[in-house]
């Protein structure tokens, strides 16, 4: 293989945009050669903008060739036909999170990855967002001290842009895969584990504000971590008007970290010395990680090194997340080790 990765996008939705804008950092390493999209007029706008070639069908690309790996975002409910078709054709693989709709549908895309003997990465933002990664190196450099606990706050306001068309593939339980729990928590569950170490159990409760989506539009869990040290998850999303607020806190003995509000992002560290608090980096938000997580990708295939957070991650994300729904119908706590 050659030292640059020819890239295929499946889908041209809008996450497609911040895929391509990742991929457009790293020219020379990483080549947009294909575009699929059944949408004639969308693949074509994404061929002009890439040079690469449209298609509106995976098996009509595959066919064509002129590429190494797929990077597939589209609807949930379509990962698992798609993955398995391009495990079948060879093709190295990063799909976007979840998995997929069911553990028994992750647990045939794993197997089916396994059995090609391909790269499967699943694109998982929250591993290489930049102020969560620097949040990770103050926790580890001991700043704030031993921490105590933390708060992701999954809350924003119904925003067009993810939710095109006039019914929307998410308001639709059964492409989903259930409701903003499974859709996007993952975002804020990866660096909770990240900081505070493996869920050992949740309890939570679910409720459905927003009138258009079947699946649950609000959450309120609290996880325990194995070390017995807990925290709290909240997701809503309403057609409403919300005032902005912080999307992680991480309190330590010594100080504070807080990040946010929304997309854009800032880390602010209060301490002894800022008790008032103080920037520790120029915000670089959402749009940081993306670069990033397809060149950790391209490295695995390219060069054969070890991806940062193999597939199991998500999977391990994706049981959370089916804990969670089991806490909510139970009333109880739920260990994601027990989901099967």
């Amino acid at each position: 293989m050659s030292d640059c990765l020819r890239l295929a996008l499946v889908g041209c939705g809008s996450i497609a945009e911040y895929h391509l804008a990742g991929a457009n950092e790293l020219a020379g390493k990483v080549a947009v050669t294909a575009l699929v999209d059944p949408e004639l007029e969308r693949v074509q706008s994404f061929a002009e903008r890439t040079g690469g070639r449209p298609y509106q069908s995976l098996a009509e690309a595959i066919a064509a060739g002129g590429f190494d790996a797929v990077d597939i975002m589209v609807p949930h409910h379509l990962h698992e036909p798609l993955a398995l078709e391009a495990f079948a054709a060879g093709k190295h693989v990063l799909l976007e999170k979840p998995i997929s709709t069911s553990l028994a549908s992750c647990n045939r895309i794993l197997a089916a990855a396994g059995a090609a003997g391909v790269v499967f990465s699943v694109a998982e933002n929250g591993e290489f967002w930049p102020e969560l990664v620097r949040a990770k190196e103050l926790i580890d450099e001991g700043v704030i001290g031993e921490v105590v606990t933390a708060r992701a706050n999954f809350v924003y306001g119904y925003d067009p842009q993810w939710f095109r068309a006039e019914n929307p593939w998410r308001f639709d339980s059964q492409k989903t895969g259930g409701g903003i729990v499974v859709d996007g928590s993952s975002h804020w569950i990866r660096p909770l584990r990240n900081w505070m170490g493996e869920v050992e159990a949740v309890t939570a409760v679910i409720g459905y504000p927003f009138a258009r989506m079947q699946g649950e539009s609000q959450c309120q869990a609290i996880f325990r971590f194995e070390s017995g040290k807990t925290a709290v998850f909240e997701a809503l999303n309403i057609d409403g008007v919300l005032g902005p607020q912080d999307w992680w806190r991480i309190i330590g003995r010594e100080g504070e970290i807080a990040i946010g509000d929304g997309f854009e992002g800032q880390l602010r560290l209060f301490d002894a010395q800022s008790p008032n608090g103080r920037s520790v980096m120029e915000a670089s938000g959402y749009n940081g990680a993306f670069a990033r997580e397809i060149e950790d990708f391209a490295d695995a295939v390219l060069e054969g090194k070890p991806l940062q957070a193999g597939p199991e991650q998500s999977l391990a994300e994706f049981k959370i997340a089916q804990a969670i729904y089991e806490s909510a119908r139970t009333g109880g706590w739920v260990r994601p080790a027990d989901i099967a």
